[in-house]
């Protein structure tokens, strides 16, 4: 049994009529005839009692119309399933992140753009390290990552979102706070305890805060290790040490936390959008597209 035999059915059925039928379905009545014929036989029961003058449904007839009519319904959404699949308008997007891009609001932006430009597209966001994020494109278990600068294999491209500056975070009873309302320089901290991300996390910020202070003249002394930002921050506000963080985090106001613009060179971060060198999807690449814009 083809699909077209059901068509042809409900043609009939519903026109009552082999000849204005077959108009409808713009082929000649014979072979309307010949097919619904055929169809009777493979299923070994009359659907229509015909006369010379009507044609009506059979019980037979009367029960098949409504299951051809669902299973015609469910092909015709499973058509619009695959067609709205391959515009990237169904499925999942799996995003993996870095703990502070979402303090940006470009990345939210974008986010919000997508839902409401795909609102049938399943978002699934991940919090992840940098080093996690790449990794995770590399085994396919993410489509797309928003994470800090790392060395990336080969089979990864980037791009550039933005770039954002580094602040110092210090506790609110810290002698550098008073003076330092317009800015520090990271010189100033070198004897201060830091808290960081351990070496191993795979933040990026690392070997970034490493690099700063070799270019500073000295070596951080890191305390105290903590593998997400805002502990880093809870830390500091319980006097545990200093801390070099973006831009961003300013915007989460912690009792007994201060924040100060580093006036060093090069003291600032980017976030990059990674992604697979293979084509992307049509999913995929609107979320790129709106990413780009927002950033």
């Amino acid at each position: 049994m083809e699909l077209r035999h059901l068509r042809y059915f409900i043609a009939v059925a519903e026109e009552l009529h082999f000849g204005r039928a077959a108009l409808a379905l713009g082929i000649s009545q014979p072979p309307l005839s010949q097919q619904i014929q055929a169809l009777e036989q493979e299923l070994g029961a009359r659907l229509f009692e015909r006369t010379n003058r009507r044609v009506e449904l059979s019980e037979a007839g009367r029960l098949f119309l409504e299951e051809a009519r669902q299973v015609l319904a469910q092909v015709d959404k499973a058509a619009d399933v695959a067609r709205r699949a391959q515009l990237g308008q169904l499925g999942e997007l799996k995003v993996g992140f870095t703990t502070s891009a979402p303090f940006n609001s470009s990345i939210p932006k974008a986010i919000y753009a997508f839902r409401q430009a795909f609102p049938a597209v399943h978002l699934n966001l991940e919090e992840m390290s940098s080093k996690e994020v790449a990794d995770s494109l590399v085994d396919g278990s993410i489509d797309i990552g928003l994470m800090r600068p790392l060395p990336l294999p080969d089979s990864l491209i980037s791009v550039e979102l933005f770039r954002e500056p580094l602040v110092a975070v210090l506790n609110s009873a810290h002698p550098l706070v008073p003076d330092s309302s317009s800015g520090l320089h990271l010189a100033d901290m070198a004897n201060e305890p830091f808290v960081f991300f351990p070496r191993g996390y795979g933040s990026g910020l690392y070997s970034q805060l490493q690099n700063l202070a070799r270019a500073a003249g000295f070596s951080p002394h890191i305390a105290q290790e903590a593998g997400a930002a805002m502990t880093i921050i809870g830390l500091v506000s319980a006097g545990l040490g200093v801390s070099v963080l973006p831009a961003s985090f300013q915007w989460m106001r912690i009792d007994g936390v201060v924040y100060r613009p580093l006036l060093d060179p090069g003291a600032e971060s980017a976030v990059w959008l990674v992604q697979r060198r293979e084509t992307p999807s049509a999913m995929v690449s609107g979320f790129v597209e709106l990413l780009r814009a927002a950033g």
